[in-house]
């Protein structure tokens, strides 16, 4: 059974469509809310979230941090959380993290907190695509007192069998992936001793701050040099928070590439805001830049406005803090005239998929021409038609190739649409509500 279907296999079926036109709500962010969970499991008393239309990856992460002890309640978009501190539960069952990268992650530090044994599996994804290799984690962990950290494989994916307990001192870490730092961030300052840790060229830095933020919000503390040395006071205790999670940049672009791509259209996109740490909110930067009209109005507290009067035009653009933007990007390079540059997207090999490889292969379906290197795509522009596209159960990869078949020729076909609810559960109703012409079919 999947984990956003309920064994129902989803398929989404877009054609090209005219101008865009309304206005629509963004859900809460993912990566906020998955933090929002774990910090209320991890914080003393009791945490309260509003998560407004909540993310697959939240609901999985609620039934993750029960196992270790903590209650969830939620009515509507009010999440409570009676947290537990340093008060672990063992866990009675493996943990299975369903297909959140960041939670699985986030599981192995945490697990690593208990004297016991804990495995930590999740769907076929998770097991198996490149993208969850968590061996430089695993490496600290044990580097911070865990007397086992492995893979059940040999190759660095789940199941991981955790045992801990973490102590501190000092880890080393690439910075290729901020999901490997992240972990140890939250967790070190339950630690009985101080920590270090050395991170190599940190990208995605944009995940961090974030991540930063929340361990401020909950009473911790870390010393940041410069996001190369990060130096953590052991013996701190987390409290109760109280917070709205702020919606989703990363699933916004999605909506906002699609009306910069259709000339006409005009959007705008609500619950968002500006000041918030995310850095997909770079799309406004890059959308203008392209030929787009952007309007914030408020800090897009009272909206963003997204209009499109002229054809986009191919630029550069940095990815290093941004790579889960690279499935829309090259469907907006596709669509651009001249050629779209996207440099720095090594850190995007090693999420669900290897998404720079994926989103060639399935636009090359359409027409696309692309040129790839190992940090670097290079996108022309291109005539799409129509074509049976792979989702590779990759929620992006799925929302990138659903948009770009709003501007080619003939159908477009999506496998593995349900995935789309891991980060956009309304993906299909927004899209619809401003003229996508989107349809979804449910096969048993």
């Amino acid at each position: 059974m999947n984990l956003y279907s309920g064994g129902i296999i989803l398929l989404l079926i877009s054609s090209k469509s005219g101008p865009l036109k309304g206005s629509v709500r963004i859900p809460a962010s993912k990566s906020h809310s998955v933090r929002a969970n774990f910090f209320g499991l991890l914080s003393e008393g009791v945490s309260e979230a509003i998560i407004k239309d909540p993310p697959g990856d939240a609901y999985a992460m609620s039934r993750v941090i029960r196992e270790f002890g903590s209650s969830v309640t939620i009515e509507g978009d009010r999440w409570v959380f009676s947290g537990v501190g340093r008060e672990l539960a063992t866990p009675t069952n493996v943990i299975d993290v369903g297909n959140s990268g960041t939670g699985l992650f986030i599981s192995y530090a945490v697990s690593a907190l208990l004297d016991s044994y804990v495995v930590i599996t999740g769907d076929d994804q998770i097991r198996y695509k490149p993208g969850r290799y968590g061996e430089p984690l695993l490496r600290a962990l044990k580097m911070l007192g865990a007397r086992d950290a492995i893979s059940a494989r040999g190759d660095g994916k789940p199941p991981v069998i955790i045992r801990g307990p973490l102590k501190g001192g000092y880890a080393e870490l690439p910075g290729i992936n901020s999901q490997w730092l992240t972990p140890l961030l939250i967790v070190a300052p339950l630690f009985d001793n101080d920590t270090e840790i050395k991170v190599d060229n940190l990208m995605e830095r944009p995940y961090i701050r974030m991540t930063l933020e929340w361990i401020e919000r909950c009473g911790g503390k870390v010393e940041n040099e410069d996001y190369r040395f990060f130096r953590i006071r052991g013996g701190q205790r987390y409290r109760a928070y109280r917070h709205t999670i702020p919606g989703d940049w990363e699933s916004a672009c999605f909506v906002m590439a699609a009306a910069s791509m259709i000339e006409g259209s005009d959007i705008t996109v609500t619950g968002l805001d500006i000041r918030d740490n995310q850095g997909d909110k770079v799309v406004i930067d890059i959308l203008r830049s392209m030929g787009a009209e952007v309007e914030v109005k408020n800090y897009g507290i009272d909206g963003i406005r997204i209009a499109s009067s002229r054809p986009l035009e191919g630029i550069e653009i940095d990815c290093k803090d941004i790579p889960d933007a690279i499935p829309y990007l090259a469907v907006l390079g596709t669509i651009a005239r001249g050629k779209t540059i996207l440099k720095n997207i090594a850190p995007s090999r090693l999420k669900e998929t290897d998404r720079p490889a994926t989103i060639k292969m399935e636009l090359e379906k359409m027409g696309a021409r692309i040129e790839l290197k190992e940090n670097e795509m290079i996108i022309y522009n291109s005539k799409l038609k129509g074509a049976m596209i792979d989702g590779h159960t990759d929620h992006r990869i799925v929302m990138a190739t659903s948009i770009a078949g709003l501007v080619a020729e003939g159908i477009t076909v999506v496998s593995d649409a349900e995935f789309y609810k891991k980060s956009f559960p309304t993906f299909y109703e927004v899209m619809r509500s401003i003229g996508g012409n989107i349809i979804r079919v449910e096969k048993i």
